[in-house]
């Protein structure tokens, strides 16, 4: 029945030749997909994400037919040469997080404990006090 959710790769292995052979025609559709794509919209995932699922997807479908596993060391190579012919001069835009001062951030942390000591100790009194309406 798991058979019917989940592709899994035939006993008999996993023919990587095969599947090096079969992968170019993802990236090939994917190319001539991306065509329809101008060229400076290429850095922009949302331009062409339908296309960019329709060639993973197409990955691992060549990939389990052949009997490997998806993903797997080879067809990761393959995925990352198709991002170097599209996307080499996409730069990654990388926002470095640094700790808020300490005068904010001493205070976002001990308020938090210490309302949890103090609702705990209330919760305590409250159960050894239940005699007691409050």
């Amino acid at each position: 029945m798991l058979g019917l959710c989940w592709e899994s790769p035939p006993v008999g292995g996993c023919n990587e030749k095969r599947m090096l052979a079969m992968l170019p025609h993802c990236s090939k559709t994917f190319a001539e997909k991306m065509k329809k794509v101008e060229v400076w919209k290429w850095c922009n995932l949302s331009e062409f994400i339908v296309y960019y699922e329709s060639f993973t997807n197409c990955t691992e479908v060549e990939t389990n037919v052949v009997g490997c596993y998806w993903p797997n060391p080879l067809t990761e190579s393959f995925i990352a040469g198709v991002h170097r012919q599209f996307f080499q001069n996409c730069s990654v835009d990388r926002q470095d997080w640094e700790d808020p001062p300490d005068e904010i951030l001493i205070p976002l942390i001990t308020v938090p404990v210490l309302l949890t000591i103090a609702m705990t100790g209330v919760v305590v009194w409250r159960s050894k006090h239940t005699d007691q309406v409050l």
